[in-house]
């Protein structure tokens, strides 16, 4: 027999024009974010554009292509302009529309900066009113993803300050020998050397110099050196002064995004521990839907904390009642943090697993477990001698968070047998103990030793851990494509709001799945109770 194929052309013209919502099926991700974004209050971009001359592409249409975009690993703008010309899915979202690639960038670059937010917890209300989350726990955790930087593009806070005062040096140098020449005051303000010119100070003595009478005195060799001084170490000066100020409180930026800050990454291919530019991304999660995000310039985690528990608060107007994180949290300010916000916290410090093995608990010499008297305020040492609080030192953090420091002294250590195990300084032992970071440290342990700390400490490495596993291998978001924090955090966002919608899919699948599953169950309970027990029906063939 000959075979028979079905008849195709591609010249062929139907009588009627193709209905694009017919070819998308009722369960599809495309029809939920559709659903979503016409729900979505946007009167915040609505109020950006303006009125009068061509009309413009509606921002709802504009966000369905994003977030379907970002929903399948496609964060170009020219990858998405092509996909709104040739994939029925996008085509559906845009309405048939075809935005170019430049009015795609513009609005997520420009449209969004200061609504992404907005946009984000609108999203994450609508599951919680579905009772997916609940936003009364958040696990807190954070990653370093790169920067689109070059990591060759670094500047360092120390070469830069180093590199300055060598110039200065010069410019003190020239200026010292210039002011003697022509018999000025130059160099002098209220009769003391002033040793640190800033570029504004000497513009200033150059003009002076330039202006003066005494001029021709100076030699050809102090004339080249003023000539230098003004054309290059002047413009040297300005150029540090600048590095300075981007870099503020940060020890590095990159001079392709001065927002980025050169940070130890964990993906690190050539196994070289080599920085590279990037922002340090903290999010809270719940049955890992991301509830919060947020972007930092610092690599340390600790330091994030009361910026990202604020921004939780700005947008959901509540604070969570539990946070959930891991020791690079442990710190005495986020736990003063936390207890003055009356939040539960199960946050471990870095000693926490050590304190808890035998061979700390029998140190019998470790400060944490000598006897403390509370109302004497004194300590006592393995030997039984009292050590009193000789006095109390303040010191600050990097953040500038204030601690205070008791320190203790053995009165007489002279001929201790104990000794050698106790301490090996010269003289009597001393002893400096956090008396509110000692408090904050039990108070952390009872909520983690507790039956509720057990159960929900056990949950955090499959929270946030796993959504950072999906967002870098799954979803191949490695990198980010925008430079400056506020496009970061836009990006991010998008991101973030991806994340949620799959989430979202999958618990409407499983939604129906166990529907279909009640269904069977029903059934085999009818069948059992009006059939014969012997008669057994197969649920896959149900």
């Amino acid at each position: 027999m000959q075979p028979v194929f079905k008849p195709h052309s591609v010249h062929q013209q139907d009588l009627f024009p193709l209905n694009l919502n017919d070819l998308i099926p009722e369960n599809h991700s495309a029809r939920l974010i559709d659903s979503v974004v016409e729900k979505l209050e946007i009167s915040d971009i609505i109020s950006q554009f303006k009125g009068g001359g061509r009309s413009s592409y509606h921002p709802k249409m504009l966000l369905k292509v994003l977030f379907y975009g970002y929903l399948n690993n496609t964060y170009s703008s020219r990858k998405l302009a092509r996909a709104v010309k040739e994939n029925i899915y996008f085509m559906w979202l845009s309405g048939g529309l075809q935005p170019d690639f430049r009015t795609i960038n513009d609005f997520r670059g420009k449209k969004l900066k200061g609504n992404i937010e907005k946009l984000f917890s609108q999203v994450v209300m609508m599951m919680v009113d579905l009772e997916l989350i609940s936003l009364e726990r958040q696990f807190i955790d954070g990653t370093k993803i790169e920067a689109n930087a070059h990591k060759y593009s670094f500047v360092w806070k120390k070469a830069v300050e180093k590199n300055k005062e060598r110039l200065q040096g010069k410019i003190d140098a020239v200026l010292t020998d210039i002011s003697h020449a022509i018999e000025s005051d130059i160099m002098h303000t209220d009769n003391q050397i002033d040793t640190k010119v800033d570029s504004e100070k000497l513009e200033e003595k150059i003009r002076e110099i330039n202006q003066s009478k005494k001029k021709e005195k100076l030699s050809k060799q102090q004339n080249k050196s003023l000539q230098k001084l003004e054309k290059e170490q002047l413009v040297k000066l300005k150029e540090y002064e600048k590095h300075l100020e981007i870099l503020g409180d940060r020890n590095s930026y990159s001079k392709i995004d001065t927002d980025a800050t050169f940070m130890r990454m964990k993906e690190d291919h050539m196994r070289n521990g080599q920085l590279k530019a990037g922002y340090n991304v903290q999010i809270s999660t719940e049955n890992q839907i991301i509830t919060h995000y947020s972007t930092h310039q610092t690599s340390t985690d600790f330091t994030t904390l009361k910026t990202h528990l604020e921004g939780f608060k700005n947008n959901y107007g509540k604070q969570s009642a539990k946070v959930i994180a891991d020791a690079g949290y442990g710190s005495e300010e986020n736990y003063q943090l936390l207890e003055d916000k009356e939040i539960d916290f199960f946050v471990p410090y870095n000693m926490y697993r050590i304190e808890e093995t035998r061979k700390h608990k029998n140190n019998l010499f470790h400060a944490q477990n000598l006897f403390y008297n509370h109302e004497q305020d004194f300590l006592v040492c393995p030997m039984g001698q009292q050590m009193s609080r000789i006095f109390t030192k303040k010191s600050r953090t990097s953040t500038g968070f204030g601690q205070y420091h008791s320190v203790y002294e053995a009165s007489n250590c002279a001929g201790c047998p104990l000794r050698g195990q106790c301490f090996k300084a010269q003289g009597n032992r001393r002893i400096e103990i956090n008396h509110n970071l000692q408090r904050l440290k039990f108070k952390a342990r009872e909520n983690l030793e507790s039956e509720l700390g057990r159960e929900i400490y056990s949950k955090r490495c499959i929270e946030p851990e796993p959504v950072f596993g999906n967002i870098k291998q799954n979803k191949g978001f490695k990198r980010f494509t925008l430079t400056k924090t506020a496009k970061v955090n836009i990006e991010f966002g998008l991101i973030a709001i991806a994340h949620n919608f799959s989430k979202w899919i999958a618990k409407i699948r499983l939604g129906n799945f166990n529907l279909i599953f009640h269904l069977v169950e029903a059934v085999e309970k009818f069948i059992e109770g009006h059939f014969s027990p012997n008669l057994h029906f197969s649920r896959n063939a149900l």
